[in-house]
């Protein structure tokens, strides 16, 4: 961070450089991290007898959000604010267009309990 600072009057492109390596470091280290839950999440799913399809989906979900903010809090480390929120809404349309399964299987499981239906 204090390199990041001082660069950051002097060679500007650099500091921005310097910052995309370092939280690009930082997210393929933590990416280790989120395997080994990844892994209990679907240990605990098949113990629980879930559909795994929707399990995968959820990770997937969440894994959509993660880069999407990554991406977007890159864009506005470069100053380009607009970017990122047209990276931030691209996320979260992805997200929606993958959550549809989930939500299909939850609006037919309520209506078989709707009494008449």
């Amino acid at each position: 961070m204090f390199l990041v600072l001082l660069l950051q009057e002097q060679q500007p492109i650099f500091a921005f450089l310097l910052v995309l390596f370092v939280g690009s470091s930082l997210f393929l280290f933590l990416a280790d991290r989120m395997a080994g839950i990844i892994l209990l999440i679907q240990k605990l799913a098949a113990r629980a007898q879930l559909e795994m399809v929707y399990v995968e989906t959820i990770l997937k979900i969440i894994g959509v959000s993660y880069i999407a903010e990554f991406a977007a809090q890159i864009s506005k480390d470069a100053g380009q604010e607009a970017l990122a929120a047209k990276m931030e809404l691209a996320g979260k349309i992805i997200i929606l267009s993958m959550a549809v399964p989930i939500l299909t299987l939850l609006i037919e499981t309520i209506l078989t309990m709707i009494p008449g239906n």
